[in-house]
């Protein structure tokens, strides 16, 4: 424990880094389209929801950070030693996730594109989502992606910033309800799709919990990372995330909420009144700035998409097949796959962004307690014990992301209509 001891806040300040890359990994759909349309639509009515999210979701993402701190070996290094069985679960549903979540923030990229330049230079929604995905591909493969994602990090915190400002600015502006104005409420069964895929990605889809553990190997071989200064790295990262996605539903609660104006459910659509609510609080002046800022958001997003989903199953078949090192070609073989395969899922849904989107979203939640699962029989056992108030929030955590995903498949069967 004289480890524990010497953490002080220059040592704190140096083991930065993965939880920082999973709060750059976690701004996408989750907090750009769905908490801004949460509180365009709703208000303020589900900030509850968003709070016991990740409230809830906090523990199993941690685990990631916490499990590699503890024992100098990945997540997916865990689930191998739990069994094989645990391995292939992991490996079947990340592939999944892998190629329905390049698909999704690329579709985004391409939408937030189309209104930086009107009629997306002559090309449908589908063909320049093809064209942004095969740039990205091509930037990991030479590897000068290095630099847009070293500058995403900047362009996340100014897009945070620009945020927090609009909503400082909306605060003190008097605004009016429009006069035949009824708030609907989110507590009837026909909003359960949307609260479900709002779940889904908030604050990120959960298991990028074992890409970030990943991440946290990586920074251990160049830095001296204790189990205290690694979980206030994570910390840090994971209430960052959660802070900004109840900045983006203010955003929408201070903005459009009550206006009159209807919310655009596709989301291709609703980013140019996603961008409208910057406008209207700095000026006509920001409008392409605001446009470009969030591009570059999502665009470094889907950079860390296809290179952390095909590093997680470089390394889980790695495993699986019993080879020493990874192979960079294999990984390679992955970022192609992942991309090709993602495109694939572009075009059968014919660049309907909502679609998609809403898919990958709901997707990602209905898998969420299966990944917790795993996470949480990692890091309680013989050798390891949870706190208290850490085992008792996981499995209240477990209760209910596992009852909201039973209620929603039951849901979607007709049984409860």
């Amino acid at each position: 424990m004289a480890e524990e001891e010497r953490s002080t806040w220059k040592s704190k300040f140096k083991a930065m880094g993965p939880g920082i890359l999973m709060a750059s990994a976690a701004v996408g759909g989750s907090h750009i389209v769905s908490s801004t349309q949460a509180g365009a639509i709703y208000g303020w009515q589900l900030a509850i929801i968003v709070l016991l999210v990740n409230l809830f979701k906090y523990p199993f993402f941690r685990f990631g950070s916490q499990y590699t701190l503890q024992n100098n070996k990945s997540l997916i290094e865990g689930y191998k030693e739990k069994g094989k069985l645990y391995l292939w679960v992991f490996f079947i549903m990340n592939i999944f996730s892998a190629v329905v979540n390049t698909a999704a923030v690329g579709i985004l990229a391409a939408a937030i594109l189309y209104n930086i330049f009107p009629n997306g230079f002559g090309l449908s929604i589908s063909q320049l989502t093809t064209a942004l995905i095969i740039v990205t591909l091509a930037m990991l493969l030479i590897g000068g992606y290095r630099f847009l994602d070293g500058l995403s990090k900047w362009v996340m915190t100014a897009l945070t910033l620009a945020t927090t400002l609009a909503v400082v600015i909306a605060l003190f502006k008097h605004r009016e309800y429009a006069p035949d104005f009824t708030a609907p409420s989110p507590w009837q069964l026909t909003a359960l799709p949307f609260i479900v895929s709002l779940m889904g990605w908030m604050p990120a889809p959960i298991e990028i919990s074992a890409i970030n553990s990943m991440w946290t190997v990586e920074k251990r071989k160049t830095a001296k990372v204790s189990l205290t200064d690694g979980i206030f790295d994570f910390n840090v990262g994971y209430i960052g995330t959660a802070v900004l996605a109840f900045i983006f539903l203010a955003l929408g609660a201070l903005i459009q909420f009550g206006s009159g104006q209807q919310v655009k459910s596709a989301s291709a659509a609703y980013i140019a009144q996603f961008i409208n609510m910057y406008e209207s609080s700095f000026g006509a002046w920001s409008r392409l700035l605001i446009a470009f800022i969030a591009f570059l958001c999502i665009f470094g997003t889907t950079i860390t998409v296809i290179d952390g989903y095909s590093r997680a199953n470089n390394e889980t078949m790695r495993l699986l097949f019993g080879r020493k090192e990874a192979s960079q070609k294999v990984l390679n073989v992955w970022m192609v796959f992942t991309s090709i395969i993602g495109i694939i899922i572009v075009l059968l849904f014919a660049g309907d962004v909502a679609t998609l989107m809403r898919f990958a979203m709901i997707a990602s939640f209905l898998t969420t307690p299966v990944y917790a699962y795993l996470n949480y029989s990692l890091v309680n056992n013989k050798e390891h014990k949870l706190s208290v108030w850490l085992n008792w929030l996981s499995i209240f955590g477990l209760i209910y992301l596992a009852g909201f995903a039973i209620f929603f498949l039951v849901y979607i069967t007709g049984l409860l209509s």
